[in-house]
């Protein structure tokens, strides 16, 4: 069922990229839009994860850099029985945290500043431990594919946008209406995300489970969430890239209404729920459930 997911989630993606690659060229536009589509494929499986740490702003730190966190990772990476990922944080006061990488053997964990100042070690070991699992899980491929190829069909409809403004709207084979063209430059970016959406859901309820797993601890992830909702309301990522939105932990866009409505998050609500019902001890108190 994964297999078939993300062959529609990449051919979902490549249609977009390359029906908004005929509005900009015609037909031209559309067969270079299919080769750089399946391009962009194989780039995203090989580099996506630099990619999306470099779109980030993601810096490397190690054992010297950050003792604290390195080891915290290193200590649940034994517990998950994966390999050691490099370590990453960014410089963004809004607490978050994603993974990326085509493999557990090339995987990498971000998290950033403002998650570190807002969480106990208890807490960050949740969260830590939740981005663990989506690389045992293996989600970090298809995520990262598909944050590399939504921004890229964001990208292409920029410039299908500057096309039509510059009256390159149409073609000398073929008559385009621009009024198709500009409904396609508006829709094609929310496409993305909705198709991104369609399988990120489940893939954030699953790392929530065994995350809760790796650190034997459900409510340690539950209060992280719980902290982050209201942290992300307060310090949205005003400045990041919409294509990573499925990539973190929650919805770095929550104190946004738009956001919200699109989020390829479930409600944190459900998420600390689910994790309170797998919980033997007493849950703390809480305004969402």
């Amino acid at each position: 069922m994964t297999r078939i997911k993300t062959a529609l989630l990449l051919a979902g993606l490549t249609g977009l990229f390359v029906l908004v690659g005929r509005e900009v060229g015609g037909v031209a536009g559309l067969a270079i839009a299919l080769m750089l589509a399946l391009a962009l494929n194989g780039i995203a499986y090989w580099y996506g994860d630099a990619i999306a740490l470099q779109m980030a702003g993601a810096r490397a730190v190690d054992a010297f850099d950050a003792p604290a966190l390195h080891a915290l990772v290193a200590e649940l990476a034994a517990d998950a029985r994966l390999p050691m990922p490099r370590v990453y944080v960014i410089d963004e006061p809004s607490p978050n945290a994603f993974a990326t990488g085509r493999d557990p053997r090339h995987a990498a964990v971000a998290v950033t500043t403002g998650l570190l100042h807002l969480l106990d070690r208890h807490e960050l070991a949740g969260v830590i431990a939740h981005e663990l699992a989506h690389i045992k899980n293996r989600d970090t491929l298809i995520a990262t594919i598909a944050a590399v190829l939504a921004g890229a069909i964001a990208a292409l409809a920029d410039m299908a946008k500057w096309a039509l403004l510059l009256g390159g709207g149409q073609h000398e084979e073929e008559e385009r209406n621009p009024l198709v063209t500009l409904l396609l430059i508006l829709v094609a970016p929310v496409a993305a995300l909705l198709i991104q959406l369609a399988v990120s859901r489940q893939r954030e309820f699953a790392a929530d489970a065994l995350g809760a797993r790796i650190t034997g601890d459900p409510l340690a992830l539950a209060s992280a969430l719980q902290k982050l909702e209201l942290g992300v309301a307060r310090r949205p990522m005003v400045a990041a890239n919409p294509a990573l939105a499925s990539l973190y932990i929650v919805n770095p866009f929550a104190g946004d209404a738009l956001g919200s409505l699109f989020s390829t998050h479930p409600p944190i609500r459900e998420r600390i729920a689910r994790l309170l019902a797998g919980s033997s001890r007493p849950a703390f108190v809480s305004q969402w459930v």
